[in-house]
């Protein structure tokens, strides 16, 4: 394309008569020629022999110019082919998308929606969640309205039961006492079978012994949606999570822990770095947490996706961190409560009992919940809002998270 097509006119060249270009400084000769290799002008003298530009790719100034005036040309071309792009975006694709975001008429078009579609569908499904919630919450409370009920017509019948047997045992032995302060050797014979009457009615009349159905049932409270929602609302936007660290001291010598005392990587030499000490575990790959809980609710999320070899739970401070029994294992001793994964394998494990847990994938990441109002122990997806396990337990003392990795790296969620 010729630089008059593109509207820009060509340069003419120098006329006879006209002021003379620049000079070369080293020679005082026009600068009539290029150098491709410097990238400058130069004079013929600098591409002859002796010259600094002598063997140089050379071209003509005026061929050099042309070049760049077609350059121009084409990127002028270019540039206006890219603003009439542009310009018939703005004027034809805009407004249209601009039709269909505030129209509140549903967009026909399928898979698009307008701003106030997308505002209703958030209002129905929280309604639905929200009528969902305040249906189970009905159901729940009149579900612990009648354990309560039943609890207590249960004590109120074993009183009157008891009062009972209290008064037939008080006659009883009123009489036997009777009998025993009134007559003489002959009547007392005589009544050795109303003796022996009374004495096998009290005989029949046993002891108090610990009922199940005296007690308030907790289990009337547990609801899959209720724990659901409970363990998304804490550990799915990780709020009210404990900024829990790696106790150093405890750490095994084959486990490397990260400056921010958050991440364990498995090593399978024992580090000859780590000074030995009552708290460090010095054979399984063990670790605990700095902080321990003894009240309240806590929550912790773990990074388990780099690792197929982990347990992730709560240990009591007294769990032993010596040898390799199964009394420093965690999971097989009454101190630790874990979940773990072995390759595919996933289980809850504790005081040597293991649970085997059927999961469909292997999660990324894993919530941990400690209840201990409710004596709870919960494990969570939070990628999947998917509950894992739960575990109801008596918990004897103040708990500690605890970690073990035997496989590349686990980290603590900040």
């Amino acid at each position: 394309m010729s630089a008059e097509g593109a509207g820009l006119g060509a340069r003419p060249g120098p006329e006879p008569g006209s002021e003379p270009g620049p000079l070369c400084p080293e020679h005082g000769q026009a600068l009539n020629w290029f150098c491709c290799s410097e990238r400058r002008l130069v004079c013929a003298a600098c591409t002859e022999l002796g010259g600094r530009c002598r063997g140089h790719r050379i071209r003509r100034a005026e061929k050099r110019a042309e070049e760049l005036r077609n350059k121009i040309v084409d990127q002028c071309e270019r540039l206006q082919l890219q603003s009439a792009t542009i310009t018939k975006y703005v004027a034809d694709v805009l407004p249209g998308k601009n039709q269909r975001a505030v129209d509140p008429t549903p967009c026909l078009i399928p898979g698009q929606s307008t701003a106030s579609a997308a505002r209703e569908l958030v209002i129905q499904r929280l309604g639905l969640v929200r009528s969902l919630c305040e249906s189970e919450e009905q159901r729940l409370l009149e579900q612990v309205h009648g354990e309560e009920e039943r609890a207590h017509q249960s004590i109120l019948t074993q009183r009157v039961h008891w009062a009972e047997a209290l008064q037939k045992l008080d006659t009883i032995r009123g009489s036997l006492v009777d009998m025993l302060t009134h007559l003489d050797d002959l009547q007392l014979i005589q009544k050795e079978q109303e003796i022996f009457e009374r004495t096998e009615e009290a005989e029949g009349i046993l002891d108090p012994k610990e009922s199940e159905k005296l007690n308030f049932n907790e289990k009337c409270t547990r609801s899959p949606l209720l724990t659901q929602l409970w363990a998304t609302a804490i550990l799915g936007s990780l709020s009210g999570t404990e900024d829990v660290r790696m106790d150093e001291r405890t750490v095994s010598p084959f486990l490397q822990l990260s400056d921010d005392r958050r991440t364990l990587t498995f090593s399978s030499k024992k580090s000859k770095a780590c000074a030995d000490g009552p708290e460090r575990f010095d054979h399984w790959p063990n670790a605990l947490a700095d902080t321990s809980f003894q009240a309240g609710l806590h929550a912790w999320t773990v990074n388990v996706q780099n690792s197929c070899a982990y347990k992730v739970g709560v240990a009591l401070g007294q769990l032993p961190r010596k040898g390799s029994g199964s009394d420093s294992r965690l999971g097989c001793n009454a101190f630790s409560w874990v979940f773990s994964r072995y390759g595919q394998e996933f289980r809850f494990s504790h005081d040597g009992q293991h649970e085997p847990l059927a999961l469909l994938r292997c999660p990324a990441q894993l919530g941990v919940l400690l209840d201990l109002q409710a004596q709870e122990l919960l494990f969570y997806e939070p990628a999947a809002g998917t509950v894992l396990h739960i575990h109801h337990a008596s918990f004897p003392g103040p708990l500690f998270p605890v970690f073990a990795v035997a496989d590349q790296t686990i980290s603590i969620v900040h």
